[in-house]
């Protein structure tokens, strides 16, 4: 049976390259008590940077590449806190005020699920990957996320309510994860997760920092933050990227999803299996007509400037077809769509859920559930991401 999973991002927090760098000190209190909080973490969603508070609730965080970040403070017993900030040369100082959770019933008397291997065999697949830097990744503390998968809608649920400890020792990061949520609909063949997560450096031998900046340069030439870097600099052509404009119309031959899964399903249970089969005949069958434009898309025609600095829009009819000329397509079960007599290349559809998507400078999808990706970055899981302030070393 025909499988295709795409990867719907969510937003991430938006931060921008510049050459200096700053400092962001401030105290963290409680509102309600007014006593400082000690060790409460914070950090730079989605970067390197991050540090926890001193006994009087102070904190430093020196260094800092210049931009637009989101600053995050947790503290164990009170709501998260986010602010937006602008980091140039002049110094940040921030009072920061937490307040303490309040507990509705609702909130009381939710129960967590009953650990399930299954459950969690499907969220490593789908959260971490199934890449070579997959194989070398773990999550350190496996109950802290609640799974729960409803049968009839075919979909598996996650949530956690504390940090998911990941040790990457593939890419040689060590990532903790707030999960903002995570939905497997094995109906309409969607995974979508999305977060808050901050990046720290493994220590190793200067032989093993090698092989780390090499395996993170190979995760990042062709991913999507090299995309949209290179779009935003209309630099395409010289990282060697194409896109094409993609257009389709749904499969008249082909029922809808629900429906097909639906009669799989029954027709199974009864022990009919060749009216499964034919059921399973029309699922293999092309979702949509497809047609691409053989003229490149160039970046004016989809990049448009904002009112706000350091910020794009992203704007295309029907789908974008996005093509990256330096590394081949390895996945032989990828049914992306490919032209006849265009080159095996890694190549990914775009589709937006919403008329525009938003990107900063540092190739950063902001405009949450809007972008819905088909092909080589649907592969692309938290095994394989790199924090946004990341650059190569090399030119490649």
């Amino acid at each position: 049976m025909r499988k295709l999973y795409l990867l719907l991002l969510f937003a991430l927090s938006p931060i921008l390259l510049f050459a200096q760098a700053g400092t962001i000190s401030g105290k963290v209190t409680s509102a309600d008590l007014g006593t400082p909080l000690a060790k409460a973490s914070v950090f730079l969603s989605n970067a390197t940077f991050g540090t926890s508070t001193a006994n009087d609730g102070t904190f430093t965080m020196q260094n800092v590449k210049s931009g637009q970040y989101e600053l995050v403070v947790t503290y164990v017993g009170y709501d998260s806190y986010h602010q937006t900030i602008l980091v140039g040369a002049t110094p940040i100082n921030l009072k920061i005020e937490m307040h303490l959770k309040s507990y509705d019933l609702q909130e009381v008397n939710i129960v967590r699920h009953p650990f399930s291997k299954e459950n969690f065999a499907k969220f490593i697949k789908y959260f971490l990957g199934t890449s070579d830097n997959a194989k070398k990744c773990r999550i350190l503390n496996p109950t802290a996320i609640d799974l729960y998968y409803h049968t009839f809608e075919k979909k598996l649920v996650g949530t956690a309510d504390e940090y998911i400890m990941i040790e990457n020792k593939s890419l040689g990061y060590r990532i903790k994860y707030l999960l903002g949520g995570f939905e497997l609909d094995e109906i309409n063949q969607i995974v979508s997760y999305g977060g808050q997560y901050q990046f720290e450096d493994l220590k190793g031998t200067k032989k093993q920092l090698e092989i780390w900046r090499k395996k993170r340069e190979d995760a990042y030439y062709g991913s999507s933050m090299h995309f949209f870097r290179a779009l935003e600099r209309n630099e395409l052509d010289s990282a060697g990227f194409k896109m094409y404009r993609l257009i389709r119309t749904p499969n008249p031959e082909r029922p809808p999803q629900i429906v097909i899964v639906q009669n799989i399903d029954k027709f199974m249970a009864k022990g009919m299996i060749d009216s499964a089969n034919h059921w399973k005949e029309l699922y293999n069958l092309n979702k949509f007509r497809e047609t691409m434009i053989r003229t490149p898309t160039r970046p004016y025609e989809v990049l448009r400037t904002t009112d706000e600095a350091g910020v794009f829009a992203v704007t295309f009819p029907d789908c974008l077809y996005v093509v990256y000329t330096k590394k081949r397509d390895e996945d032989s079960n990828s049914y992306v769509y490919r032209p006849l007599d265009m080159a095996n290349y890694m190549s990914t559809i775009i589709t937006l859920y919403k008329p525009y998507t938003l990107i900063d400078l540092n190739g950063i999808v902001m405009l949450g559930k809007s972008t819905l990706y088909e092909g080589a970055w649907s592969n692309d899981k938290v095994a394989d991401q790199l924090p946004v302030d990341y650059a190569p070393a090399d030119k490649h």
